[in-house]
């Protein structure tokens, strides 16, 4: 069965798909639909590894299952290239929320990296205004369905490029027009968060709330770095953290750890970890701990009280969508509709939107949760 029409549910009989739903770490590069892909690919005489859109489709999976995040990127190099125009970034922006909206997302953040899309002849400024067109149509088609659903972009440099500060000063032009946040992704591992200190600086100076992609490909020390130097409000995946804590002992009914001085502060602070279990499988950011769901370090921080969020980071690589990615942690870990609303809930408080707005889609959540 294919993933489109695939259903999801609890042990209860809950359609996971019909649950309201927050995704704060999706790639607008790295959920495109494999026939877009081929259809601009033809117009611009891209040669693909096939030319059907299943076997695309699969041939992404495959390769993005590496263990490696480097090799993981590498994929991005034939989505980036079809979105290199302003009718190709404003179509996979529109598709990209309807696909959102499909998979019950109410609130959704896209990420994605601007200087990437420059070799059509836009401006930085332009390939802005063109997603966030393809955004808005987007939301129209979605809520002609009767489905709610709000979305912002999530500005994002790339972590071994040197345009930090110009990509911030975008970021902050746009904050009026779409934009809500900023982030650096990329090769994490020998290009820490402190390589962009004068755009953190600035964006702290402007007030504009900041996601760093850390404790994916690198440790503590990365985390470290988007805590001190980017003043991340959130933790892109994050996973590693759990490298901060030590499993004392465990009897049937306990486990008892200590936390070391940045976990704690990772979980007093209620800093929310963007994880997306699919992709930490892919990546080998859980490797320390084993190559299996059940091996995810979810669990167990959620079980400590640290603010985890469920997220895909790239539908098209994992092959996957947020209804997926809840639905493997619930066969996982026998969680029921209680925790997957505490995970919405979560990512509800933890949106680049105004207190306001948050209580409101915290309320949009409960009373979703309550009526399905």
């Amino acid at each position: 069965m294919s993933e489109e029409n695939q259903t999801y549910t609890l042990s209860d009989g809950t359609d996971i798909g019909a649950l309201p739903k927050v995704s704060l770490h999706d790639h607008l590069d790295g959920g495109l639909r494999p026939a877009t892909i081929v259809e601009l690919a033809s117009g611009i005489g891209l040669e693909l590894p096939a030319t059907d859109a299943r076997e695309l489709g699969a041939w992404f999976a495959e390769k993005s299952n590496s263990g490696s995040l480097v090799e993981y990127l590498k994929t991005f190099d034939i989505t980036t290239a079809v979105m290199q125009t302003r009718e190709g970034l404003g179509r996979v922006a529109r598709e990209f929320v309807q696909d959102l909206g499909t998979d019950g997302v109410v609130y959704g953040e896209i990420r994605w990296a601007p200087e990437q899309h420059l070799g059509g002849g836009l401006s930085l400024d332009e390939t802005v205004e063109a997603v966030q067109e393809g955004i808005e149509q987007g939301i129209e088609d979605v809520r002609g369905t009767g489905h709610p659903i709000r979305i912002g972009q999530l500005v994002t440099a790339m972590r071994h490029n040197d345009r930090g500060l110009e990509i911030a000063e975008l970021a902050v032009r746009h904050r009026d027009r779409g934009v809500v946040g900023f982030d650096i992704a990329g090769p994490e591992a020998g290009f820490p968060a402190g390589n962009h200190r004068a755009a953190f600086d600035y964006l702290a100076a402007q007030f504009f709330p900041t996601t760093v992609h850390a404790g994916e490909a690198d440790g503590l020390e990365s985390i470290r770095g988007a805590l001190l130097d980017g003043r991340a409000l959130r933790l892109g995946h994050g996973v590693r953290i759990a490298e901060d804590i030590v499993i004392e002992r465990q009897d049937d009914e306990n486990t008892y750890v200590t936390l070391g001085l940045l976990a704690q502060w990772v979980k007093d602070r209620e800093i929310a970890l963007e994880t997306s279990p699919t992709s930490n499988l892919q990546t080998g950011a859980i490797a320390a701990w084993g190559d299996d769901i059940l091996d995810h370090p979810f669990d167990l921080l959620y079980q400590l009280g640290f603010r985890v969020t469920v997220n895909t980071d790239n539908r098209l690589m994992s092959g996957t969508t947020l209804t997926r990615e809840l639905s493997i942690l619930a066969d996982a870990f026998q969680y029921d509709r209680t925790d997957l609303e505490v995970f919405q809930l979560n990512a509800a408080a933890s949106t680049f939107l105004s207190l306001e707005e948050r209580e409101e889609l915290a309320d949009i959540i409960t009373a979703g949760f309550e009526g399905s």
